[in-house]
C-alpha cells in the first residue's frame, strides 16, 4: 500500500475571464432593470422601493420579478390593493410588460464604465479571452451588444439565461461560456460580476471570483450620485458592500473593473503554486 497519493493540477496561466454586463462593464449604478422593476409593479397599483427592487439583481429577468414578489413585505401590498397574494399568473403579466419597457430604455444606460475598454484590451494582450453572461433576455441583449459594440465593447462570448437550463446562481451560463471559448479547466477562468447571485455563479462553476463593490448593483448609484455622498455615508455604503461580497464568497473585492489586473495577477500566482479556487 503506497503512502502517498497525487493530484492533478493546473498551473498555467488565465485562459478566460467572465464579465456581466450592466454594473460591470456598463450601467454604473445598474439603473436600467431597477427603474423598470419599480415601473411594471407601479403599473400593478403596488409601490415598491429602489431596494426592493434591486434585491434579486443578476437573476434572469422573469425570476427576478417572481423573487420580488415573494417579498413579504411586497406581497404584503400587493394583498392589500388586489385581495390577494401575487401568483405566477401576475409574475407572467408583469414580464410581458417588463421586456418591451426595459428594451425602450436600455440604450439610455449603455455608456461604458469607466476602465471598461481598457482592462479588455490589457486583457487580450495577455491572451485572455473575454466571456460575458446576464440575466437580460436574448431580445435584450440584441439591443445592449449593438449599443456596447458602438461603444467599442465587444466580448467574444455572450451567453443569456434564457440559453441555459438555469440562470443565476448556477453555472450553466459560464459553462456555456467556457465552451464557447474553447477554454479549461474552469480554475482557469474568472468570474467578474457586480452582483451576489453572479459571484455564486462563478464559485458553482468552480471559478475564481472578483466582486465589483462600487459601480453596480450593491450600491446602486451612478458616479455622480457617488460623488455627492458625504464621506461617513459613502464609508458605510461601500463597507457594507465589500462585506456582503466577501460573505457571498467572492475571492477578491475590488470598486470597479479598472482594478482587476492586479487580481489576476495574484491568481496566476497561485495557480503557479497550484491552488484552486
Amino acid at each position: 500500500m503506497t503512502e502517498f497519493t497525487y493530484q492533478r493540477q493546473y498551473r498555467g496561466k488565465i485562459k478566460a475571464v467572465l464579465l456581466d454586463w450592466a454594473g460591470t462593464t456598463l450601467d454604473y449604478g445598474c439603473y436600467a432593470p431597477a427603474v423598470v422593476f419599480i415601473e411594471v409593479y407601479k403599473r400593478q397599483g403596488v409601490e415598491i422601493t429602489m431596494a426592493e427592487a434591486r434585491e434579486p439583481m443578476g437573476a434572469h429577468k422573469k425570476v427576478h420579478i417572481r423573487q420580488i414578489s415573494q417579498n413579504p413585505a411586497v406581497a404584503k401590498r400587493w394583498e392589500a390593493v388586489h385581495g390577494r397574494p401575487p401568483c405566477e399568473e401576475d409574475v407572467e403579466k408583469m414580464f410581458a410588460e417588463f421586456v418591451p419597457l426595459q428594451i425602450a430604455c436600455l440604450a439610455d444606460y449603455a455608456d461604458l464604465i469607466p476602465g471598461t475598454l481598457e482592462t479588455v484590451a490589457a486583457c487580450r494582450k495577455r491572451g485572455i479571452k473575454i466571456g460575458s453572461t446576464t440575466g437580460y433576455t436574448t431580445e435584450m441583449m440584441e439591443v445592449l451588444m449593438k449599443e456596447a459594440a458602438e461603444r467599442g465593447y465587444e466580448p467574444d462570448s455572450t451567453v443569456c439565461a434564457a440559453q441555459v437550463p438555469a440562470g443565476r446562481p448556477a453555472p450553466w451560463m459560464c459553462l456555456e461560456n467556457a465552451k464557447l471559448l474553447g477554454v479549461y479547466p474552469m480554475e482557469s477562468c474568472v468570474k467578474v460580476d457586480d452582483t451576489l447571485p453572479g459571484i455564486a455563479e462563478g464559485l458553482n462553476c468552480g471559478m475564481w471570483t472578483i466582486g465589483l463593490a462600487k459601480t453596480g448593483n450593491e450600491i446602486g448609484l451612478n458616479e455622480k450620485e457617488i460623488a455627492d455622498l458625504p464621506p461617513d455615508v459613502y464609508e458605510r455604503m461601500i463597507t457594507r458592500a465589500y462585506t456582503r461580497m466577501t460573505q457571498a464568497g467572492a475571492h477578491y473585492v475590488v470598486d470597479e473593473i479598472s482594478q482587476i489586473l492586479p487580481c489576476l495577477d495574484d491568481i496566476e500566482r497561485r495557480l503557479a503554486r497550484g491552488e484552486r479556487p
